[in-house]
């Protein structure tokens, strides 16, 4: 086993920050790595490397090809002639929600300019941060406490294009389960990891030998069940009576269920150890030689004991970079984490047929993102009463515009065992004034369980609301309360100044608004009321009728800024009560929106199953920051509370083909030779 020589050393010292840039060789990394500029920033941007001549070109630094395989043998040879370190570039170990053959950009990238973590035979730059565990701070071992419990609750990998193993499949339950895992025929990392296809043979016959009790089965790569790719196990499984694991499944959801599993390089043993399962490593992938798994192939040069939290760590936040494919900036490990886990999740909520009955046409692009499923077929109904059966057949699920549901739907759909989700608007939108329309959308979804209530009462009413989620949720209160803009500030300069108590009533929709007006100035003779018209009524009340009961009529004012003038707001149900007690506005409801019977607001109606008292930042943390659902309408991917505030409070628009034209910039640049600045 080699390491690092002083010739590499001095090479390294090239690649501090500063003028210069990396060459590229590859059409390939050039055209399909869009996000290639970001990786490569601390090093210096990429340029298409033409020259091939006995000196370097002026201002290369170093040149960049994809890990040490034989399409980046030219790129070697040049480093060599002129004296330039070689920076190999592979996908990082949270790539993407699809398979890497499948065409999706990697959302994280290796940039290794000492090796690569899968070539035993020499040192790489995660080699060399595992033999120095300690010197991992406090905070990378913290966010790797925090990414653990994210991909074993998330069950997400490297890969994350197939769902979960159903929960009732008996897998693993009547006898332990032993995993042997496959790879393709011709992966670099097998050599890589002193291995041939052979050993895999020889392994399959140790895991039989060695757990005579056991179900032992082939897990066959996903690239070669898809066709992709040939197998390293699959005939010899086949001959060995072995049983294949070729369902489309999650390999976290498999791996759970395994009493050992086996490997020759792959990162599946990794994923392993990191669900707690014990590893044996028939070659050394980077994860083997530290103590942490059964190893038949010695190297020695790894000496060092990491901790499994050490060992993730130094792979995932110490070695990778990511980009944020929402947002096509560079961030870090648990922000992909957690968008691949977003993702994951909405494509197991809907999997299967799902049918959407009453949806308003505006409606729909955005509900078409939100149900949106690798795993489901997704269709739009007219009759929802029609629909059942087939639905029941297929074991689908029928989701409603709560607003538009037939009488006795939720009752037809129990008899037919369909399960019915009602869905509404989200309330963001509502809460932040100039947003940008088309950018972000908001829906809440609320299961029919038979029970009293909807999800979100039923979070509200249960939910235990840690302190981390309470800060978070005063945070975005606090950046929503920003959202007060010039033109709301202008527009409401004319409401007259009092003295007296100043009550907003705003109106809506379908209700006797002028009712609710008469309860109000019959309860406080001498306020100053102030009635804000609902759009959609607006047209066909009569001004003189309201103004007996009103001191003002508040048409076109912006609504965030007439809470910074009134004492009070009153209304049945209006969204505008939930506006004004995020920026700590007494409310008086009489009717039963959501917000109203948790000892917030004043209530003219009994809520005698609403016992509980929450503070605002509860009512916050629930309603919007973990019930609803958000998606970016931009790149039509689920995103989390704060991205969608941001895209609804930002005026920059952005298209739908922003990764794809960053993509086509980025090779042109290279190819025509364009440099410049990140």
């Amino acid at each position: 086993m080699s390491s690092a020589s002083s010739a590499d050393v001095v090479a390294l010292q090239a690649l501090v920050p500063g003028e210069g840039w990396v060459g590229i060789m590859s059409q390939w990394v050039a055209w399909k790595v869009i996000y290639l500029p970001l990786f490569l920033a601390p090093e210096g941007m990429p340029h298409w490397l033409w020259q091939r001549g006995k000196r370097a070109p002026k201002g290369l630094k170093a040149i960049a090809g994809i890990g040490y395989k034989r399409s980046s043998a030219q790129a070697r040879v040049l480093c060599q002639r002129w004296g330039l370190p070689y920076i190999a570039l592979e996908d990082g170990f949270l790539r993407s929600s699809s398979l890497g053959v499948e065409g999706d950009t990697p959302m994280s990238m290796v940039v290794d300019p000492i090796g690569i973590h899968y070539l035993a035979d020499r040192p790489s730059l995660l080699e060399n941060i595992l033999q120095d565990p300690e010197s991992l701070t406090d905070q990378e071992l913290e966010t790797a406490s925090t990414l653990i419990e994210l991909l074993r609750s998330g069950g997400i990998g490297k890969y994350n294009h197939a769902p979960d193993l159903p929960p009732d499949d008996p897998l693993g339950l009547d006898r332990p389960l032993v995993l042997v895992v496959d790879q393709t025929y011709g992966d670099f990392s097998i050599p890589g990891g002193g291995l041939c296809e052979a050993d895999f043979i020889r392994m399959l016959d140790c895991a039989l030998a060695e757990n005579p009790d056991a179900d032992v089965r082939v897990r066959i790569h996903p690239d070669c069940v898809a066709g992709h790719k040939k197998s390293c196990l699959l005939d010899a499984a086949l001959s060995r009576n072995v049983t294949l694991e070729s369902r489309s499944v999650s390999w976290s959801s498999l791996a759970k269920r395994a009493q050992r599993v086996y490997v020759g390089t792959s990162q599946a043993g990794l994923e392993a150890l990191i669900e707690g399962i014990p590893v044996t490593c028939f070659g050394l992938p980077f994860y083997a030689g530290w103590g942490l798994t059964d190893d038949r192939m010695p190297i020695p040069r790894r000496n060092a004991r990491p901790s499994l939290l050490q060992l993730v760590a130094a792979a995932y936040i110490r070695y990778c970079r990511y980009v944020n494919p929402l947002t096509g900036k560079l961030t870090d490990v648990l922000t992909v984490a957690r968008q691949l886990a977003r993702q994951k999740a909405q494509d197991s909520a809907f999997a299967g047929p799902v049918a959407v009955l009453g949806v308003p046409a505006n409606r729909q692009a955005g509900i078409r993102h939100i149900l949106r499923s690798r795993w489901g077929q997704l269709r739009f109904i007219q009759n929802g009463a029609r629909e059942l059966p087939k639905l029941a057949a297929e074991a689908g699920k029928m989701v409603v515009w709560a607003a538009a549901e037939p009488t006795g739907l939720g009752v037809q759909a129990a008899v037919a065992k369909v399960p019915l989700w009602r869905i509404e608007d989200g309330l963001l939108e509502a809460c932040v004034s100039g947003a940008v329309e088309g950018s972000a959308q908001s829906m809440m979804l609320n299961r029919d369980d038979g029970s009293s209530g909807h999800d979100l009462e039923r979070l509200l009413a249960h939910a235990d609301f840690d302190h981390a989620t309470l800060q978070a949720a005063a945070r975005f209160r606090h950046q929503l309360n920003l959202s007060q803009s010039a033109a709301d500030i202008q527009a409401t300069q004319s409401l007259a100044a009092s003295n007296q108590l100043r009550i907003l009533v705003p109106g809506q929709v379908g209700l006797d608004n002028l009712k609710l007006l008469r309860e109000v100035r019959a309860q406080f003779t001498d306020a100053w009321i102030i009635y804000l018209p609902d759009p959609a009524t607006d047209a066909v009340e009569d001004d003189r009728q309201l103004l007996e009961h009103v001191n003002q009529i508040a048409k076109g004012s912006g609504i965030v800024a007439l809470y910074a003038q009134v004492d009070q707001v009153h209304t049945f149900s209006s969204i505008t009560g939930f506006q004004a007690l995020l920026r700590g506005v007494p409310v008086v409801t009489y009717g039963a929106p959501f917000y109203a019977g948790w000892g917030l607001t004043v209530d003219r109606v009994a809520f005698e199953h609403r016992t509980r008292c929450l503070n605002i930042d509860e009512l916050v943390a629930a309603s919007l920051l973990l019930h609803p659902r958000y998606v970016d309408l931009y790149q039509g991917l689920p995103c989390d509370p704060w991205h969608a505030l941001g895209l609804l409070q930002s005026l920059e628009r952005r298209g739908n083909r922003r990764a794809w034209l960053q993509s086509l910039d980025n090779y042109l640049r290279l190819m025509l030779g364009i440099k410049r600045s990140v």
